[in-house]
């Protein structure tokens, strides 16, 4: 302890526990006299990366390799745990936190201490703590929450992306984490499908053009070093493009489904966005839970391995999803052993397990001594889990400090969330006639009327993967601006604004309302919950637009992962707006409708007619949507207006 009173003196009255904790944990090491240290090449950033690697692979045993293939849920982490199995990673699953409105301080003090465990093993490989970070640190208290990928798609702008990705490495590691498990960069080609505002676009040229939020993610890569897996410092993070390949292609749009596509459309319309990954440096890819033509893609050695690793030359490591290699039989678990042969076979590097991990340990261990998985396979995903963690500087920086807790929720990132919303906002319909347009609309009416579900509710504006895995109905989930606290501070002073809900017709006629703004869309869900083959908004939605646009001059503005239903109800509005799922900053929706800026969104997404007419696509031969791929209207900012 005589080196910790030393540094106490030198660091003088800072009281900080986190930096404190970090000191304690290392101050065997930093004091442990130089005379009796033995040179050791893998800790040493002055070698080749190669030759880091190759040391510390000579020195692991099977059960420290194996560990670092799994990866396992916070909840049933511990440093008991991380330095018992050797584990290779921890992940938060879809609102797991440590604590309900958790502090940065509070998550950076968890992920350390899970830290602190795998530095305390025999060889001291740190572990990798991942996270879904899908449109902002979702799962994160005051974070910044941006459109979904739906939204940003609209915009046509991939330097946007880019920015939102830099402005999510610095709030995910403002809580202490390295890694997140994004950008999705499947192709959804049936709106249908419950991920479908996961994915930027129906068209694979502009989902390819998105992988630019990767270089936001983790940094420009190196002239001299294009499709290398790269992370750049510390205010970065390492990236993981999913799922690998075909999810947004499944028959129906059903989750988890069967992908039915030939050869050649799979690597036409599925693959083109996992190019432009690997060149930009993604670090790591997630293989997704649908099958392509009847075959699991955890157990397709062909794509996984044969074209993935070997034709594209990807170098970082491929993880499962969420107990990915349980479902390749059916039902799942029910043949486990196959299970983990076949996706350690096809050629997955890390497990998502994400709770019986001893069970998976125990099963890989004993097939290796079988001799039914080669040890080349296994040192084939140590290899590349290792290259990721010592080239993103996880060994030189294993353990998180609060430097960056400021970057949570800033008002940087807030104004850049606006801005995403401003620019994904896709003008369908402005006014009965072409020569009568309705926006924007007049900031100095004397009354105006707000109604529909979604004006006044933060969390249907966020939609699923925010807080919860699911997302939240109402306003106490995070910080934020509903749409209707951004029409009142946009409006007027002396401009009346009503809100209701759901108006009956005798309330709107009798009050003088110069406009309506009605606010309607779908609830918040995630994945398989979010599957629906009708795609109808929230209830009484279609009623609210029926009473109000049949009294009153209305815009609809509607809130939802997709192309809804909403054909028979055009004619009765005077104009319509799609705004996706705009995430905490809502005054981005009022900044466009009352012309501070004008709107420029053009539709990344077919709007059908009828369900009936699903799939859909744009190139189609038999094509008749009620809005075309690529349709908005614009118009031109009227400031004071």
């Amino acid at each position: 302890m005589k080196g910790t009173r030393i540094m106490k003196q030198k660091m003088g009255t800072n009281n900080n526990p986190i930096l404190w904790v970090t000191i304690i944990m290392l101050s065997t090491c930093l004091c442990a006299p130089i005379t009796n240290a033995k040179y050791i090449k893998y800790k040493d950033p002055r070698q080749a990366l190669n030759t880091r690697i190759s040391d510390l692979m000579g020195r692991m045993t099977l059960e420290e390799k194996i560990g670092q293939m799994t990866q396992i849920e916070r909840s049933v982490a511990s440093t008991k745990v991380m330095n018992k199995y050797f584990i290779g990673s921890v992940l938060s699953g879809g609102g797991s936190v440590p604590a309900k409105k958790a502090s940065p301080e509070t998550w950076i003090k968890m992920v350390n201490q899970f830290q602190s465990g795998s530095l305390s093993t025999r060889l001291g490989i740190p572990m990798i703590y991942g996270i879904d970070a899908v449109h902002g640190h979702n799962n994160v208290y005051k974070a910044t929450i941006f459109p979904h990928n739906v939204g940003l798609g609209a915009t046509r702008d991939p330097q946007l992306v880019k920015r939102i990705g830099a402005a999510t490495a610095l709030e995910v590691r403002a809580t202490g984490i390295p890694y997140v498990f994004a950008p999705c960069i499947a192709v959804c080609r049936d709106p249908r499908w419950g991920r479908c505002y996961e994915s930027y676009s129906e068209d694979p040229k502009i989902v390819q053009e998105m992988t630019q939020i990767i270089p936001g993610l983790q940094g420009d890569l190196p002239h001299n070093a294009k499709g290398v897996p790269f992370v750049g410092g510390q205010s970065k993070v390492a990236a993981c493009a999913k799922h690998y390949v075909g999810d947004g292609g499944t028959t129906k749009g059903i989750n988890e489904n069967n992908t039915v596509i030939d050869y050649h459309g799979l690597l036409s319309i599925h693959m083109p966005g996992y190019y432009n990954a690997i060149i930009n440096g993604v670090s790591t890819i997630m293989v997704s839970y649908s099958s392509w033509n009847g075959l699991k893609m955890h157990a397709n050695y062909n794509l996984i391995t044969g074209f993935l690793k070997n034709k594209l030359k990807f170098r970082g490591f491929v993880i499962s999803d969420w107990q990915g290699i349980d479902r390749i039989t059916s039902p799942a678990h029910a043949n486990y052993s196959y299970s983990v042969h076949a996706g350690i076979h096809a050629g997955i590097d890390m497990i998502m397990v994400p709770y019986n991990y001893t069970e998976f340990i125990d099963e890989l261990t004993l097939q290796v001594k079988k001799n039914l998985i080669p040890m080349t396979r296994i040192d084939d995903a140590v290899r590349r889990i290792l290259r990721v963690k010592f080239q993103m500087g996880l060994f030189e920086h294993p353990l998180a400090d609060t430097s960056l807790i400021h970057q949570l929720g800033s008002q940087e990132h807030r104004e850049l969330a606006r801005e995403a919303v401003r620019k994904s906002l896709v003008l369908l319909k402005n006014g009965k006639s072409p020569y009568k347009p309705m926006l924007p609309l007049s900031k100095k009416a004397p009354k105006i009327l707000v109604a529909g579900s979604h004006a006044d509710n933060l969390g249907y504006q966020c939609g699923g993967w925010t807080i919860e895995w699911q997302g939240l109905s109402g306003n106490d989930l995070t910080q934020g601006t509903t749409i209707l606290t951004a029409i009142k501070k946009t409006v007027d002073p002396k401009t009346n604004v009503v809100y209701k809900a759901n108006p009956n017709q005798k309330y709107i006629k009798s009050n003088k309302f110069s406009y309506a703004i009605v606010v309607v869309g779908e609830p918040s869900y995630a994945e398989t919950q979010g599957d629906s083959l009708n795609l109808t908004i929230a209830s009484p939605g279609y009623n609210t637009i029926k009473n109000v646009c049949g009294s009153v001059k209305c815009v609809v503005v509607v809130v939802s992962g997709r192309p809804v239903v909403i054909e028979p109800y055009v004619s009765k509005m005077d104009a319509l707006v799609a705004a996706w799922l705009p995430g905490t900053e809502g005054q981005g929706v009022a900044d466009v409708l009352f012309g501070d800026y004008g709107f420029t969104g053009k539709l990344s997404r077919t709007w059908f007619k009828s369900v009936d007419q699903l799939p859909m696509n744009v190139g189609d031969r038999h094509y008749d949507p009620l809005f075309p791929f690529g349709f908005g209207l614009t118009t031109k900012p009227t400031k004071g207006y």
